[in-house]
């Protein structure tokens, strides 16, 4: 099942062992991460500290953006699909001092509302 929500565009928990390795340059002391999902090449990882949104890029997704966001400087942020038929469903993120949301698009599947629900439990928090 997880090829099959790899190829829908499901987003899928990563456990924090098999991804340590690839944060552990980037991670401060004391910061481990909590949780994490993949959706295709990109990632949400959640940390004690922030989230760490990955960008894989281009073909062979060689070019990797790794975008930090303190969840302090999170203002708001929302679910949104069209319809009970629509295929594709988004998550926009609200940035303190920046005009335009950060979004990530996802295919119909219900774990979106895992990242959502882990948005909020630390943003909330």
């Amino acid at each position: 099942m997880g090829i099959l929500n790899a190829i829908m565009g499901n987003s899928s928990e990563v456990s924090a062992d098999k991804i340590a390795h690839e944060f552990e340059p980037i991670l401060i002391e004391g910061e481990v991460i909590v949780k994490s999902f993949k959706l295709i090449r990109d990632m949400f990882v959640f940390t004690n500290k922030r989230l760490i949104l990955v960008d894989k890029q281009g073909l062979t997704g060689s070019k990797i953006d790794f975008m930090t966001i303190p969840y302090h400087s999170i203002n708001y942020f929302t679910k949104r699909s069209a319809s009970l038929l629509d295929l594709d469903a988004e998550i926009l993120i609200w940035i303190k001092g920046a005009s335009q949301p950060i979004q990530r698009d996802f295919r119909k599947g219900e774990n979106i509302n895992d990242v959502y629900k882990a948005l909020s439990t630390y943003v909330l928090a």
